[in-house]
């Protein structure tokens, strides 16, 4: 019997054992000698179903580490474009073997990272796809699983990259990133005459690994589909459901097991936006310039709401000024709006608006993406459906605070 007719012939046992206890609960009595001689029987079978799942899985994972050629001769830009994430998928509902670049994808970032996958590891690049509009769960129409007729949702804008966070990837243990600190002077002198001496500050940053995941439903349907459209559509899903809790990180961040973003670094500076003007605006942008940090090379990030405002506030009184965000500029910075950015305070809550050089910004990324399957949780399994887990190792890093400027004080 296969790994995949064992594991369902288990959770089907599984299933009427949970129905009786639930009936004997629900009528407030214990097993009858009947039931209790059935449960017994069933428990013994589950047991020996399980152990044959286990043998059956040690033979598959055999098999899965002999197939395939070694990848040491591919390039792995060219091996990473060949793994498809619906047949990793396809393979753990089904309880099969990984093949091919699939398989010889896992089995080398295993090798290279050191670490035992708890599913299968996919490679980061198959998210790398950033959707821009989002919002409520849709529906698939129909029987045709039509992925190009699909009505996407409007999703948060996923703006990492597009800020110009620096990433860094392939990371193993904790990194320290050093910064120049304070100290060091230089002077002009004449032939034979000894520079100035001066003592050299260095600082450090460290960036250690922080786990960010989620869960999603997916219907066995959709996942037997070999439609590139539905391949698009899943990866899109989990490279949304991943990021959108890293670029949250990476703004605000600071929470229970979470990253330190921006907004909750120490040294950030601060600036008043209670009263929109171009004067307050400008003072902002000349935070930046006093602590020499690149101000061509910054970027706003503002909320709908904070963006609204500055639509709709004129630089100055004078006929025909302009708006202060006008053609996507604030001050001649580019401008970014994603919902993504907080409010801070209550009753009411306030606006913020971020400046800052985002390339100060350090993404560590310690591993692949880790899929991990199950097609036999009781709820989604009544439906056909099977639950997919998606794990990435992060950690959010701010080389320089310094280059950020914060007003949180936006009505």
């Amino acid at each position: 019997m296969k790994v995949a007719d064992l594991r369902e012939a288990r959770a089907l046992k599984v299933a009427e054992m949970r129905a009786m206890l639930a009936k004997a609960e629900q009528e407030k009595r214990s097993l009858s000698a009947d039931e209790t001689a059935r449960f017994d029987a069933l428990k013994g079978e589950v047991q020996s179903l399980e152990g044959d799942e286990a043998r059956g899985a040690f033979m598959a994972d055999m098999e899965r580490r002999q197939a395939g050629d070694p990848v040491a001769d591919k390039p792995a830009a060219q091996l990473e474009q060949r793994v498809s994430l619906l047949k990793v998928l396809q393979a753990a509902m089904e309880g099969r073997a990984l093949t091919g670049a699939e398989a010889e994808y896992a089995a080398e970032t295993e090798r290279r990272t050191g670490r035992k996958a708890q599913g299968v590891f996919v490679p980061a690049s198959l998210f790398e796809k950033r959707a821009t509009l989002t919002t409520t769960t849709p529906e698939l129409i129909g029987t045709d699983h039509r992925a190009d007729q699909f009505i996407a949702p409007f999703r948060d804008a996923l703006l990492a990259r597009r800020l110009g966070v620096r990433v860094l990837s392939g990371l193993r243990g904790n990194i320290s990133i050093p910064k120049y600190g304070t100290g060091l002077s230089v002077g002009w002198v004449a032939e034979n005459q000894a520079v100035p001496e001066s003592n050299l500050d260095m600082d450090s940053i460290t960036l250690s690994p922080k786990h960010a995941g989620g869960v999603t439903e997916l219907s066995r349907q959709l996942i037997q589909q070999s439609s590139p459209d539905v391949e698009q559509l899943v990866r899109d899903d989990f490279a949304y459901m991943l990021a959108k809790a890293i670029d949250s990180a990476l703004i605000k961040g600071g929470g229970a097991n979470e990253p330190k973003g921006v907004m909750s670094t120490a040294g950030i500076q601060t600036a008043n936006l209670a009263t929109l003007s171009w004067a307050n605006v400008s003072a902002m942008i000349g935070k930046l310039e006093a602590v020499n940090a690149n101000v061509a090379s910054s970027a706003w990030l503002v909320a709908p709401a904070a963006a609204g405002a500055l639509r709709t506030t004129l630089k100055s009184a004078s006929a025909g000024a302009n708006y202060l965000l006008q053609d996507g500029r604030l001050g001649e910075l580019p401008v970014y709006v994603t919902n993504q950015v907080p409010t801070v305070g209550t009753a009411p809550a306030k606006n913020v608006a971020i400046l800052g050089d985002w390339s100060q910004v350090m993404l560590g990324i310690w591993s692949e993406i880790d899929i991990l399957v199950n097609p036999f949780a009781e709820a989604p399994y009544k439906k056909g459906n099977v639950l997919v887990r998606a794990m990435s190792t992060v950690d959010i890093g701010v080389r320089h605070p310094e280059a950020f400027v914060v007003a949180s004080d936006l009505a």
